[in-house]
């Protein structure tokens, strides 16, 4: 239950770039996985989750990622669950996990003495990493509407005298008196009437 791609991973969001296997003279695309899948050399891996070589080369440096072999050249390669483990952590990263508390994670999954102890541990962090992300969409539904509200009070400025000075938006009379006037627009007009205040 140990095995260093096998974490309980969900289900991939990420569109991989087609893969492309090279071999070239030293012979750096070559070589087998364990059920004589193709392996892949640090550039496909790149390519196909949009990392950079450097960062993949990090994954290995902190023992998050494991290269399969050595091809006849020296060169890395890694098997398929490789590019599971990539978009994985980075599933993570966008979830708001550093890569030291991914390191943890991993740690923490390999050293379990259970199974089911280590899927609880693994589950504890989704389970509250769903609430964040819940609360972050709530959060973002609220900016959404002030978004949309702020876009259609604005509109009713392309009607304005171009004339007008900046300071008359403190005051403007094309609004409809009624129409509560959006945080996001009367914030700016609140920084006006501010300043005015002081230069007074």
């Amino acid at each position: 239950m140990t095995n260093r791609h096998h974490l309980p991973l969900a289900r991939d969001a990420h569109v991989a770039a087609p893969l492309t296997l090279r071999a070239d003279a030293a012979g750096a695309g070559e070589g087998l996985g364990e059920e004589g899948e193709k392996l892949l050399q640090v550039g496909d891996l790149a390519k196909a989750t949009g990392k950079t070589v450097r960062a993949i080369h990090l994954y290995e440096e902190l023992g998050l990622l494991t290269p399969s072999a050595r091809s006849k050249g020296r060169y890395r390669l890694y098997d398929l669950a490789s590019l599971t483990r990539i978009r994985w952590i980075m599933k993570l990263h966008d979830l708001g996990l550093s890569l030291t508390q991914i390191h943890e994670i991993v740690s923490s999954w390999e050293t379990s003495p259970s199974a089911p102890e280590a899927m609880a541990n693994i589950r504890e962090i989704y389970q509250q990493k769903l609430e964040e992300t819940r609360a972050q969409i709530a959060r973002l539904a609220v900016l959404e509407g002030e978004l949309v509200a702020s876009l259609e009070y604005l509109d009713t400025c392309d009607t304005c005298d171009p004339a007008e000075l900046v300071r008359a938006c403190t005051n403007c009379n094309l609004h409809d008196r009624s129409q509560v006037e959006p945080e996001l627009v009367a914030g700016i007009h609140g920084g006006q009437r501010a300043n005015g205040a002081i230069h007074r």
